[in-house]
């Protein structure tokens, strides 16, 4: 990945923070990584534990933001958010995956939450 990319990516990230507070919600973790993968924000809605995928763009040639969170993506998600709740002895509290997409167009950066954008793959049920 281009360091141009990396950087776009963690400005997403930032603003995407900023959103997620403002919409009532409380970081937990940002870029939390075991060795089954990453989840750029692990935050707490309520009571619902929430694994935020955050995809950034600065333009829609390539399709919405949120299109990238390819079921690949979603599975690897979904391990770590597993791994997440198991180190954490949360399993049984509520969980969802939620993705920000971020689009730089135009002088502000368009945002767009989708609250459970996948469901947790049932072969990776604990």
């Amino acid at each position: 990945m281009s360091k141009q990319n990396l950087l776009l990516g963690e400005s997403g990230e930032k603003i995407a923070v900023d959103f997620l507070q403002k919409h009532g919600y409380k970081i937990l973790a940002k870029n939390y990584k075991t060795k089954l993968g990453e989840i750029d924000i692990v935050a707490l809605d309520k009571d619902t534990f929430c694994f935020i995928e955050v995809k950034t763009r600065t333009s829609l040639l390539r399709g919405l933001p949120c299109e990238a969170v390819s079921k690949i993506k979603q599975r690897q998600i979904a391990k770590t958010a597993l791994s997440f709740l198991k180190e954490k002895n949360l399993l049984d509290k509520k969980a969802r995956f939620d993705v920000v997409s971020v689009v730089y167009s135009g002088e502000e950066p368009q945002l767009d939450l989708i609250k459970d954008a996948f469901d947790l793959d049932p072969s990776y049920a604990y």
